[in-house]
């Protein structure tokens, strides 16, 4: 059973940073690729970034530039790091872990960006 735990969620004011960990229960170089999502009230899930295991990246528009998703394999980890914080970007975020078609997820971690 694969266990995915977020951790570095928080209350920030505009313009600060956050960094996000997740944390897997197996070695995450099994999966083709480690992703975060977030979920803020009354839309839809959506990806803000993932990291393939070989190495390339991909960004949600609206956050390119500011985040980045980087992955220790030695750790079981990958993070995602926030700068230049927006209220916008308030929103419940979602660790997944990718494997052709399974899929896991952790419990999620709040941000609250306060303008």
């Amino acid at each position: 059973q694969v266990q995915l735990v977020e951790s570095g969620g928080g209350l920030v004011q505009a313009g600060g940073s956050l960094r996000l960990s997740c944390t897997a229960s197996l070695s995450i170089f099994i999966f083709n690729s480690m992703a975060w999502y977030r979920q803020a009230p009354g839309k839809e899930r959506e990806l803000v970034a993932g990291h393939a295991r070989l190495g390339g990246t991909n960004y949600v528009d609206s956050v390119r530039g500011r985040f980045t998703i980087s992955r220790d394999n030695a750790r079981n980890t990958v993070y995602l790091q926030m700068n230049s914080l927006k209220p916008e970007d308030s929103a419940v975020y979602y660790c997944a872990a990718l494997r052709g078609d399974q899929s896991y997820w952790g419990q999620g971690t709040q941000v609250t960006v306060t303008s």
